[in-house]
């Protein structure tokens, strides 16, 4: 224990003799000695994946972040899933609305919309997927399988409590079932006496069969993106990508995709309207969320970690890593607006901004820049 780092800034801190998790005291080095600028009562911001309970299905697993397992979450909650070639999140729906993003693998899409349109698309890493509330989808993994984020519009979210096909045919009289389809009650002998929720099936045919066979049509305009459709901006240290209704119609919440190289830093901002909901895909991140009275609070993440961050508070993202950084923002809001610090400095007189923060003229040309998104390292 004596060579592990101690809680000692000069005369601050002391030594830490009772049990520790050296593990998770390097992950979050922000918070077993945080910044001299931390200050007051900011709540958690952070929860890793990690550390959310797996629900472990025949062929799949899902396993979700919500307000239950980080308060902070109020309006957004987080479920990453995985399906294994064939394997199918069974036909459901949910009262929330329900954004995807696929991270790895292919996966075929099917949705049904209030108009009866028939709808099936095959989606491969980046692309994107949008079910209003009260819309009915099923997912199915293709030949190698899947993994994608889903981000729900609603912290007391659970992807344990969706309406499923399965429970309500078997929670329906067997003689309402045979009257509503014009069948005999021997017909429903075999359905299931619960749900299925995950299970297998073979790897669908090519989606040009299932197309004719349904007379079904592509979701591309509609309820899915490609993510080779929205525009990358490039900075020195890295780039952005917003996908909001703006490009995407269809959808109810907006993102923006950051990717920065080491030393990079998504500049100090904030966003007027909308939480903010994180996942890390890659890297290694250090951010500062600034509230109210005086209170500031810092966090680190890696890939695979949930942040948060509550709507008009002021933060930043920074690669703090050796190698590049990538993490997806989701909004509770359909378009993505932000007011970086620069930019209001920028378009506000210099006499002014001096007058507040006493720095010289030297300074002041450096601080009323126009916003820059991306600080490079």
């Amino acid at each position: 224990m004596t060579d592990l780092p101690q809680p000692i800034r000069g005369t601050q801190g002391a030594t830490m003799v009772g049990p520790r998790n050296p593990e998770i005291e390097a992950q979050n080095p922000d918070i077993f000695m945080p910044p001299e600028t931390d200050n007051g009562g900011i709540p958690n911001l952070k929860f890793p994946f990690s550390l959310a309970h797996n629900r472990m299905e025949d062929g799949g697993w899902a396993r979700e972040v919500t307000q239950r397992e980080m308060g902070s979450l109020k309006s957004l909650a987080a479920v990453d899933m995985r399906l294994g070639p064939g394997v199918v999140r069974e036909m459901h729906w949910h009262k929330e609305a329900e954004w995807a993003y696929v991270l790895q693998g292919r996966v075929r899409f099917y949705l049904v919309d209030s108009d009866r349109n028939t709808l099936v698309e095959d989606l491969g890493p980046g692309d994107m997927w949008f079910a209003p509330a009260g819309i009915p989808h099923a997912i199915q993994g293709l030949e190698e399988g899947t993994e994608f984020l889903l981000v729900f519009n609603d912290g007391n979210f659970s992807e344990n409590e969706t309406l499923l096909i399965t429970e309500w045919m078997a929670h329906t009289p067997r003689e309402v079932l045979a009257k509503n389809f014009g069948v005999p009650e021997t017909a429903f002998d075999n359905i299931p006496k619960s749900e299925k929720y995950i299970f297998r099936l073979p790897v669908p045919g090519p989606i040009e069969e299932v197309r004719k066979e349904l007379n079904a049509k592509s979701m591309v305009g509609s309820y899915v993106f490609r993510n080779a459709d929205a525009p990358s901006t490039s900075f020195p240290g890295g780039s952005t990508k917003v996908i909001d209704s703006k490009l995407f119609p269809a959808t109810s919440l907006s993102a923006l995709i950051i990717d920065l190289e080491p030393g990079a830093m998504r500049e100090m901002h904030w966003h007027p309207d909308a939480d903010e909901l994180q996942y890390y895909t890659k890297g290694k991140a250090r951010m500062t969320v600034f509230n109210a009275v005086n209170a500031a609070r810092t966090f680190d993440f890696q890939a695979g970690d949930v942040g948060c961050v509550p709507k008009a508070l002021g933060h930043y993202i920074e690669n703090i890593g050796d190698e590049p950084m990538q993490v997806i923002n989701v909004f509770s809001t359909d378009v993505y607006r932000d007011i970086s610090l620069g930019h209001w400095m920028a378009l506000t007189p210099k006499s002014l901004v001096q007058g507040h923060l006493d720095v010289d003229s030297v300074l002041m040309d450096a601080l009323t820049q126009t916003d820059r998104k991306v600080v490079p390292g």
